[in-house]
């Protein structure tokens, strides 16, 4: 039991380490050829960011364990959005340009209701839905990329990148390393948590959904802390949001276009399948309790990041009592 936990614990570390280099050499990269700061915010650092989820869901879909696929995108979304948004809303609530969210909270709930359709009506992740939701993911990219090219004052004037062949070979060199410590730490997350799950007799979406989407989102609780200690919290609340959108279609759309699975049904909450009375649901309602309100009233407030602070403790507390 102590090889696996030491094992997972390798895997989350590899995940952060490799996320990390990962976006560092994205960025640098992209900053050379003086792209906007905005396109660089919203595709390079939010793919890099997601790719932990990207490889881990993709890794069990592919090996035959959907219910971690399933756990880690949904697990993902309620962690981001009730744990990490909910931090930053408490300590730092202020306001937001509806304008800025709008877009992808529509984006959000429409490939939401794709895979609430899927879920409650056919009981199944088909690769026709894995396609459609990877359809949405690139026309979402498409019309980010086309509105950060409409601002060209965005365009970055921060970075000097150093000169020459070697400068260039160290952020690609960064980048590859980063991506294979991503995926290295992808399968030892996967195959780990699942002898875990085995040896506690815990079902594998209940790991997936708790500690696997809280070690895959660390990268964007990182961001957040950051963010908070600069003052930019519309960045941070921004770059959750963002992630949610590619953990639904990014995420999901490559495990399922990979390896179509049904929904999982490990427990069963007042007589029916946990995942479509408690994880679907409560994935939607702390997104609309995230940004309905500010939408609205064109703020954040305290009551929001409480209240999905403790939705996200009862959550965790019915995974593991089911």
């Amino acid at each position: 039991m102590l090889v696996p936990i030491l094992l997972f614990v390798v895997g989350l570390v590899l995940l952060i380490k490799g996320g990390d280099w990962f976006v560092d050499g994205a960025t640098k990269i992209a900053h050379r050829f003086h792209l906007p700061e905005l396109l660089i915010g919203a595709t390079v650092v939010s793919i890099g960011t997601t790719l932990p989820e990207v490889m881990v869901s993709a890794t069990s879909a592919m090996t035959g364990h959907g219910e971690i696929a399933y756990g880690n995108a949904i697990g993902s979304i309620i962690c981001n959005t009730a744990l990490i948004a909910a931090i930053t809303i408490t300590v730092r609530p202020g306001p937001v340009d509806p304008k800025t969210l709008k877009k992808p909270v529509m984006f959000f709930f429409g490939s939401a209701a794709i895979y609430v359709v899927s879920a409650y009506i056919t009981g199944y992740f088909s690769r026709t839905v894995g396609l459609l939701m990877l359809a949405v993911f690139f026309a979402y990219m498409i019309i980010t990329v086309r509105d950060a090219f409409q601002n060209p004052a965005e365009a970055s004037d921060t970075y000097i990148s150093a000169e020459g062949p070697k400068a260039i070979a160290s952020e690609v060199i960064l980048l590859i390393i980063g991506a294979i410590l991503i995926a290295i730490g992808a399968d030892l997350l996967v195959d780990n948590g699942t002898l875990i799950a085995q040896a506690l007799g815990v079902p594998e979406s209940v790991i997936a959904l708790t500690f696997v989407a809280l070690g895959t989102s660390l990268p964007e609780l990182v961001t957040a802390i950051t963010s908070l200690a600069k003052g930019h919290g519309a960045l941070s609340l921004g770059n959750v949001i963002g992630a949610n959108i590619f953990n639904l279609v990014l995420v999901s759309g490559v495990s399922v276009s990979l390896a179509p699975f049904e929904v999982p049904c490990s427990s069963v909450l007042f007589g029916h399948n946990a995942s479509l009375v408690l994880d679907i649901p409560v994935m939607l309602l702390v997104m609309a309790l995230m940004t309905m309100p500010a939408l609205k009233r064109k703020k954040l407030e305290r009551w929001q990041g409480i209240a999905l602070l403790c939705i996200y403790a009862a959550f965790c507390v019915i995974q593991f009592t089911m």
